[in-house]
């Protein structure tokens, strides 16, 4: 890039202001692991800015499950309702179905919401003939949200632009059971709540018991990992627990939410943060995730273009409008080989940007590139720091969401970054998961039907897309016996 730095200057300096060294990556990772053992100590969790919540979740599947489970995947404007047929450990017939919520339903009474899941729940088992056979039930559910059991999830605050009234401070598994109930017309047995997160770890580890960390990184992102039991000070009875391990939800996205990134964050990151939903709120997210990558890159291209460097033959008004070049254009520019600028020419002109000159793409790439790095670099320092916190020679990592399945560079970026920052102490592998936020809760529906949770030793508080590829390799132990994946397991557990 010394050509482009030399005739385009002001977009070397602009990028120039997105590079992370190795330096600078490794006091991330530094300030994460920090952060991350905060969030896991009853007296600093308040103010840590990854919280490590509990999930109850404390084991993981064996390869061994069989038979039918249902899940219902709720994180969005659509959910599904899934049913799962655990063949093999290599074959898992999965069927689905989508329901469209209405604005109306997002924002109205909560038993309405409840009550129009439950009917879709209904009509899906009535069609596969399943109304009768109480089967399992996983419910991934993605929004905030406190366990206090591993089927008991109370609901800390609505996203994403639900408002639906009497749900906050409510556990919604009992809300969806008081629906169904109601209803009186089919059974099902709700046995596990867990989020998109803990169910893409579920999801990788049915085919690779090597796996022990979860990441989502789509519209936002998200991790989790499994902690020693003994460390998780935000459990009852933490020091006695009868299960070793834990899966945490990190929630990493409110990462940098007390100021520990304002030393790599510039002026377009400010930006974008001022006209967010919410501001000074989920900083890592909006350094990362798809939701603001696109932003990022409209905002520095229309300075660009003010200043007279960019696009100067052009006509291109539409960008100045928000929210106009989606994190998906990044993916679609930098696949283009180097010296062709066809994908990237077509996109813009179908935006409306006319006239556009080879020079322009070329630095219109430099500054995606810029953004899709910075975004890899980030999320490989908080990988690594998980990883350096399980403390293992060998890991397999779980991943989900569109950033990661679609960017033509991504895992690249992700693997070099790794590998840069653990300097060969540690083995990895990146496994994408196979649809985490739905076959991930039927699969936690299969292990909890197989092994219920143990009984607590405290009494408990009482309070008010699409990735079709199962890896980018076969894992080494998808095709091991059973009986070698249960002492490859044990194993794990007795190396920590």
């Amino acid at each position: 890039m010394d050509k482009l730095e030399q005739q385009f200057p002001d977009v070397f300096k602009i990028c120039q202001q997105f590079e992370l060294d190795e330096d600078t990556m490794g006091k991330i990772v530094q300030i994460m692991t920090n952060e991350i053992y905060m969030g896991l100590a009853r007296e600093t969790h308040a103010s840590s800015s990854i919280k490590c919540y509990v999930t109850y979740v404390q084991d993981l599947p064996t390869g061994s499950e069989r038979g039918k489970y249902l899940a219902l995947d709720l994180g969005g404007t659509n959910f599904r309702v899934l049913l799962a047929n655990v063949i093999s450990e290599t074959n898992v017939d999965v069927i689905s179905k989508s329901y469209a919520i209405s604005k109306d339903m997002m924002k109205g009474p909560g038993t309405k919401l409840f009550d129009f899941i439950a009917e879709s729940i209904s009509q899906f088992c009535k069609e596969h003939k399943i109304e009768n056979d109480n089967l399992p039930l996983g419910f991934t559910f993605s929004f905030p949200c406190k366990h206090v059991a591993i089927d008991k999830g109370i609901l800390v605050s609505w996203t994403k632009g639900f408002k639906s009234e009497g749900v906050v401070n409510r556990d919604v598994v009992e809300l969806l059971r008081e629906a169904i109930d109601r209803r009186g017309d089919f059974k099902v047995n709700i046995v596990a709540i867990l989020n998109d997160t803990t169910g893409t770890l579920m999801s990788c580890a049915f085919h690779n018991p090597n796996c022990k960390i979860g990441m989502i990184l789509g519209t936002g992102t998200n991790a989790c990992y499994m902690e020693k039991t003994s460390n998780v000070e935000m459990l009852p009875g933490y020091q006695t627990s009868r299960k070793p391990f834990m899966i945490i939800n990190c929630e990493w996205g409110a990462f940098g939410d007390n100021g520990e990134l304002d030393f790599v964050r510039n002026s377009y990151d400010n930006a974008v943060d001022k006209r967010s939903v919410y501001p000074k709120k989920q900083t890592f997210e909006k350094c990362i995730s798809g939701k603001y990558m696109g932003e990022l890159v409209r905002r520095i291209v229309v300075d660009l273009m003010d200043q007279g460097v960019l696009f100067k033959d052009a006509t291109w008004q539409t960008l100045r409008k928000r929210k106009t070049f989606l994190t998906r254009f990044l993916s679609v520019i930098e696949s283009d080989k180097p010296g062709e600028f066809g994908n990237a020419c077509k996109l813009m002109d179908e935006l409306g940007v006319k006239g556009c000159e080879e020079e322009d793409l070329l630095c219109l790439r430099y500054i995606c590139r810029a953004i899709s790095t910075r975004s890899a670099k980030l999320a490989a320092c908080g990988l690594v720091a998980l990883i350096k916190k399980i403390n293992v020679k060998d890991i397999t990592v779980g991943i989900d969401g569109s950033v990661y399945c679609f960017h033509p560079h991504y895992h690249t970026l992700l693997m070099e970054n790794m590998g840069l920052l653990l300097k060969g102490s540690t083995k990895f592998e990146l496994l994408r998961s196979k649809d985490g936020s739905g076959r991930g809760a039927a699969l936690a529906a299969a292990v909890y039907t197989r092994r219920p949770p143990a009984s607590p030793t405290v009494q408990q508080e009482k309070h008010p897309h699409p990735c079709t590829q199962a890896s980018r390799k076969t894992p080494p132990s998808a095709g091991l016996p059973a009986l070698r994946r249960i002492i490859h397991t044990a194993c794990w557990i007795f190396r920590h």
